[in-house]
Formats: structure tokens, sequence, C-alpha cells
């Protein structure tokens, strides 16, 4: 079974919501991305995205785009990011997703790099830049190595748009809590209620909602009505502002942090 599909059952028989985790490959260089992940991993985070730096991040902030120049400059290129996958599976089990960008992943020819991230241990996908009209070039290809093709859902979908992702989806929907970038600003709550539980009746697959998320306290109110959250920016920030060994220090205490609050509202629903 597929990693993330492992997780999302062992979440639900836990009864547990899902903390996703978000940072970018190679920022501020591979060795420290690998320190991060397993810092991640150790204090809570259920599933861990790695970002493949590009050098046109249109759905990426500014914090996420200046992560990208920082990971282009120490020379991170796809390759990289998959020998880094590599070596994090030797003492981990943590699903791992790769999010990006299709022009990388064209460049390094797209059969290739489904068999390379099945064989260095990937277990999802998200290019943000290929809707489900775009995406069987890749998505299919993906399948047949195992890889889910993980697509965004937004507070603006219509109907259409939701039987679309219904019918090509795997793993989960990523709900984009946000009609902007990442990180631009403060989602809002009752209409990414309503419109994720519209989906959630129409898609039987786990719900998270990422892309604004940066407090304890949004986790744990947009986790109310999901199946799980995604946190990045407010992650990279961290990186950027600090050295790697403080970076570690504050990463593990944000997430434990965010995972507790989870926990929280848990106990106040039983």
């Amino acid at each position: 079974m597929n990693r993330i599909d492992s997780k999302f059952a062992e979440l639900k028989t836990k009864n547990e919501k899902a903390l996703i985790a978000f940072i970018t490959a190679g920022d501020p260089n591979l060795e420290d991305t690998e320190s991060f992940f397993h810092s991640l991993e150790e204090t809570g985070a259920d599933l861990i995205e790695l970002g493949i730096p590009f050098s046109d991040p249109s759905a990426d902030g500014p914090v996420i785009q200046r992560s990208s120049e920082r990971a282009l400059r120490a020379e991170t290129n796809l390759e990289s990011v998959l020998e880094l996958v590599e070596k994090i599976r030797i003492r981990s089990q943590t699903p791992i997703i790769l999010m990006g960008y299709y022009n990388p992943v064209l460049q390094f020819g797209v059969e290739k790099f489904c068999i390379r991230a099945a064989q260095a241990g990937v277990d999802g996908l998200i290019v943000v830049d290929l809707p489900p009209e775009e995406s069987d070039e890749l998505a299919l290809p993906a399948a047949k190595q195992g890889l889910h093709f993980i697509y965004l859902l937004t507070p603006t979908a219509d109907d259409s748009r939701i039987q679309k992702v219904k019918s090509k989806a795997s793993g989960f929907i990523y709900f984009v809590s946000v009609t902007g970038i990442t990180g631009s600003k403060l989602p809002d709550e009752k209409n990414i209620k309503n419109q994720i539980l519209k989906i959630k009746k129409n898609i039987p697959l786990p719900l998270c909602v990422g892309f604004g998320i940066q407090s304890a306290e949004q986790a744990k109110l947009f986790s109310s009505f999901s199946d799980g959250v995604v946190v990045g920016s407010a992650l990279v920030s961290i990186i950027e502002e600090n050295n790697s060994v403080l970076a570690c220090q504050k990463l593990r205490g944000k997430i434990r942090e965010i995972k507790s609050s989870l926990s929280l509202l848990l106990r106040q629903e039983a």
C-alpha cells in the first residue's frame, strides 16, 4: 500500500487529523533539508512535502519564492532532490510528496522521472501548474509506478471542476484556502467550510487545507471541518531567519505546537 494511504488509514483509526509540513528541498542546502525533515517527522509531522526549487514559482508567495532562490543557488536540481529522498528513506517511512511545477519534470523526462521517484521512495506528486485537463501525460505514468497524483481545489471550484478532480484524484485532496499565492492572506473560514463540506460529499478521499495556515489556532480551526492541514510558509520562514541548528530547534517547537492544537481539538470533540 502507498505510504500516503497507510498514513491516512492509521490516522482515521486513531481519530487524528493529519499535519502535513512543507519545506523546500535544498534550502539552504540538501544536508540541512535532511536534518529539517527528520526534525519535522520526529515532532509530529504525519506527511512531508518537499518543494522542488523552480525559477518561476508562480503559485508561491515571497517566502517560498526566496526559498527556491536559495536552493537553486545551492545548485539543487531534480536529480539531487531524488537522491535526497533516497537518503531519507534509509531511516524514514514518513510519506513524502514532491511539490513543484511541470517544467523540471518535463526536462528530466516524464517516464524516467516517475520510475526514479518511485525507486527513491516518493509517494505522491503535486504539480501546481497541471490542471486535471492536462495532467494525464504525467499522472498516468505516475500511477503506473504507484505514485499518487494529488490535485488542488480552491474556494471558487464549481461542480464541473469538482467532478473532474473526482474522476482523477488519488491520495488526498489539497484544498487551497486562498485564491492567491501561498501565505498571501488569511483564509476566509466561512467560505472554506462551506466549500470543503461540498467537496467531501462528492469525493471520498481525505481533504487537507493549505496555503495560509500560519498558526496553531488556524490549524485547529481549519482541521475542525477537514482531515488535516498543510503548513508551509510558516516553516520556511523559520529556515530563512535562523541558522540550521536554531532552525531545527524552532521547527520542532512549531510542529509540537500545531500538533498539540490538533490533539486539543479532538479532546474537545470527544
